[in-house]
């Protein structure tokens, strides 16, 4: 776990994936086409304390949705990428824009789709119900599922790593 903290230390930028990570992966389409997702509020809350103790955050999807368009607007994430069947190269855009390098990023990932990014960065992460083989490829599993308190879980190891949790945590002790 020691190595795990001082990966995290480093870290300036989490990127996550969604589908399978900030949802279970299930994927509600109605008759109209219109698709629903359903994101774990603490999570949400989470990516806002990371964001505000200074780490930015990505997201890098294969899916296009208009569900997740608003779900990190409503989070204030900024760097969105959707419909990114490759994702290093949308990675690559983050990271030159953020003026950063990959040993500073941690990806969360939970499919196959996501190894060419998590063989890659800093920090690779796989939410606890992933395939075997991001499972494999990563450096830490989270204790949760994904949809289920994972991103959270992340959040909150880098925060620690980082020694901003407990200010974090402060606000709502008052």
């Amino acid at each position: 776990m020691k190595d795990i903290l001082q990966k995290a230390a480093q870290i300036r930028l989490v990127v996550f994936d969604v589908d399978g990570v900030l949802t279970d992966g299930s994927l509600f389409i109605g008759d109209d086409g219109q698709e629903y997702k359903a994101f774990h509020s603490r999570d949400g809350l989470g990516m806002k304390l990371l964001k505000r103790s200074g780490v930015e955050i990505g997201i890098i999807t294969a899916r296009t949705s208009n569900v997740v368009r608003h779900r990190m607007e409503s989070l204030g994430i900024k760097h969105v990428y959707q419909g990114r069947m490759e994702k290093f190269p949308a990675l690559e855009e983050i990271i030159a824009d953020l003026d950063l390098q990959l040993d500073q990023v941690a990806y969360v990932g939970d499919d196959l789709i996501d190894l060419p990014v998590m063989r890659q960065v800093g920090l690779a992460i796989a939410v606890q119900d992933a395939h075997p083989l991001a499972r494999q490829h990563a450096h830490w599993q989270t204790p949760h599922n994904g949809g289920r308190g994972a991103a959270r879980d992340v959040c909150e190891l880098i925060m620690q790593a980082q020694g901003t949790l407990d200010a974090q945590f402060a606000e709502y002790l008052e």
